[in-house]
């Protein structure tokens, strides 16, 4: 049983990543997983990705630049707001202005650079570097 299906999501990634493949299969499919790829892919961390029906949830094709060297979810998730966004940078990234934490906020799912921008906060879900 997945409890997780974003932490499948990240480890399945991480673990294709660092075994050298070109691509990976992420299943089942969901609107949070692709809005979190969609980052991904935005900020350069992963190639295109498809969403295939295979008569179920669907599967995720997703395409791998090799860039990833850590990433996962960030559990309890919790409520962040504007100006702690930075406390959250240092925790879980390695260095200022390397890797990337992913939000779920009122504008959908965005980088921590993008909800700097905005002045908003959100739900911590993810980190990638």
């Amino acid at each position: 049983m997945q409890s997780d299906t974003l932490n499948d999501a990240m480890c399945v990634i991480k673990n294709a990543s660092l075994s050298g493949k070109s691509q990976c299969e992420i299943k089942p499919a969901s609107k949070l997983i692709g809005r979190v790829l969609s980052v991904l892919k935005d900020h350069g961390y992963i190639g295109d990705f498809e969403l295939v029906d295979d008569g179920k949830a669907g599967v995720y094709r997703v395409k791998l630049m090799g860039a990833i060297n850590d990433c996962g979810v960030i559990k309890p998730r919790s409520s962040v707001k504007a100006v702690d966004i930075e406390k959250y940078e240092s925790r879980y990234l390695p260095a200022q202005d390397f890797g990337v934490l992913i939000f779920t906020t009122t504008d959908g799912v965005v980088s921590q650079k993008r909800a700097k921008e905005l002045g908003i906060g959100g739900k911590l879900l993810a980190y990638v570097y």
